[in-house]
């Protein structure tokens, strides 16, 4: 894998901030974009642009055509048995909101499928229990959270320890419980911990539970089989894979996405309409109501396309090698502290100085032509966990290189004797 080869198509990257070469390690925020994806939406535009679905003549029929190759793409990409367990979405936030929103419906209705007549009884709200980790981000928290307390219901955590490793045993114990449905995620956007996502699935199944696996930070960094994951769900976002913002996807096994009810409601996504009732599409039409964004989705088969040209296990070894870098370097600076240290990690590194705040941190070290992220990575409950304001957080893209991490340490070195 030629490094230099794979920068040159992304122009984003050469240039200068505050006098300084670039040095992007913001990527698990989201990935800048090779040039094949950028030129695939803007030829649609310029060539394909039309409504899909709908139109029987020329140009409609040639996007709608694209859009669903589009969708065999992804569905090849991550293994799935057929291209209808694909959703498209916005991304990984819509993906877990429509889920919440069909599952609490479909609990409340004891899984029936007449999932609009209200039957919201005590029994039924006392059933409504979902699983999630210590680790989640808020995409894959606060919609259970406010599904769960909408009905009384309950939400069951499971913990982590100092490492940011799951605990297992209280994972067992919880499932006992008999939660509905389980959501975790596959790689924490703060501590880089890699789950035993497949010994989780299977834990769940023991129990006749469905998994959602929140797979935003590990679609570009590892390949997906969920065949050979078994999970139920599968949710990721394309701008964190190298693909255009606001295009993302939910897949779905066949069987659970037709138990569950619409999420949304409007064109495409109905069969009949009349002012007495209507029926919804088949899959995966009743869960895409409206007009698609078609230009991104032919941009995330293309990022998908890109991922594939290149060799995966180069990536990840390219990628872990970054990351031990950054680690054992960093671990020379006086009073540093990992957020996140478990064995099996990937992408990222977060961490705090002991007496310097992260923003501050964050803020000199971007002078020095170093973009990371501060804050609380949309994961506060991490947070209170350590019992920190924040992190400081480098993440990693396979066109990133060992001389920037060199000059990343260097910035955070000097930021460091800066603010003490």
């Amino acid at each position: 894998m030629n490094i230099n080869d794979i920068r040159q198509q992304f122009p984003v990257l050469d240039q200068q901030v505050y006098g300084k070469p670039l040095v992007y390690l913001d990527n698990a925020a989201t990935t800048q974009k090779p040039l094949c994806v950028i030129e695939r939406e803007r030829d649609y535009y310029l060539h394909e642009n039309c409504n899909i679905h709908r139109g029987v003549h020329y140009l409609s029929q040639k996007a709608t055509e694209a859009y669903e190759h589009a969708r065999q793409t992804v569905a090849d990409f991550i293994h799935a048995k057929e291209s209808r367990e694909i959703v498209f979405t916005r991304g990984t936030t819509e993906s877990l909101n429509l889920l919440a929103t069909a599952f609490e419906h479909l609990i409340l209705n004891n899984f029936s499928m007449d999932c609009f007549v209200p039957r919201n009884d005590a029994k039924r709200q006392s059933e409504l229990k979902v699983l999630v980790t210590a680790m989640e981000h808020h995409s894959n928290l606060v919609p259970w959270q406010q599904m769960i307390q909408r009905h009384q219901g309950q939400l069951f955590v499971v913990p982590m320890d100092d490492k940011g490793v799951l605990d297992l045993e209280q994972y067992e114990k919880l499932l006992k419980e008999g939660p509905k449905v389980v959501s975790i995620a596959h790689i924490s956007n703060v501590l880089g911990t890699i789950n035993p996502i497949k010994q989780m699935i299977t834990m769940a199944h023991q129990y006749g539970i469905p998994v959602v696996v929140d797979g935003a930070q590990s679609m570009a960094h590892h390949p997906i089989d969920v065949q050979d994951l078994d999970c139920d769900f599968f949710v990721f976002s394309g701008h964190k894979m190298y693909a255009p913002m606001g295009i993302g996807g939910l897949y779905g096994k066949a069987e659970w996405l037709e138990k569950l009810p619409p999420y949304q409601f409007g064109g495409e996504m109905v069969d009949t309409v009349s002012f007495e009732k209507t029926t919804f599409n088949v899959l995966p039409f009743k869960f895409e109501a409206g007009t698609p964004n078609v230009g991104a989705a032919l941009g995330l088969e293309t990022a998908v396309q890109f991922l594939q040209s290149l060799d995966r296990k180069e990536v990840e070894v390219h990628e872990t090698q970054l990351l031990q870098s950054a680690i054992q370097q960093l671990s020379a600076i006086d009073g540093i502290r990992f957020i996140g240290q478990a064995e099996q990690r990937s992408g990222l590194v977060s961490f705090v100085i002991e007496g310097v705040h992260p923003y501050d941190l964050g803020t000199i070290i971007d002078k020095m032509g170093v973009a990371v992220r501060t804050g609380h990575h949309c994961a506060e409950p991490v947070m209170t966990r350590f019992g920190i304001p924040g992190t400081v957080r480098a993440s990693f893209a396979l066109y990133n290189t060992l001389d920037e991490v060199d000059v990343f340490v260097k910035a955070v070195q000097r930021a460091a004797m800066m603010l003490r």
